[in-house]
């Protein structure tokens, strides 16, 4: 049994927002054995990963060299960004 796209939202526009879902509703997926299309590609925006990787040794003081050098040019009243900073 296929359905079009007009009956689906047909069904979709009559049905009871209200409606409680059952603890044990099983998702489309699921049912049609599919994958959801998606839109981006995992190498562009790739899903979220437990833990993050902890800098060490040279590049942790890079890092904290660059921090250190905008602050300091940030102390010193110099724009970092956008060149010469004009006064009136």
């Amino acid at each position: 049994m296929v359905i079009s796209d007009d009956e689906l939202a047909a069904i979709a526009v009559a049905a009871d927002p209200d409606t409680v879902v059952d603890h044990d509703a099983v998702s489309v997926w699921e049912l049609t054995e599919t994958e959801p299309a998606r839109y981006l590609p995992d190498w562009y925006m790739p899903y979220p990963v437990g833990g993050s990787r902890l800098l060490h040794g040279w590049r942790r003081r890079v890092v904290i060299l660059v921090i250190v050098s905008f602050l300091v040019i940030d102390a010193y009243g110099l724009c970092n960004t956008y060149g010469w900073v004009a006064f009136g």
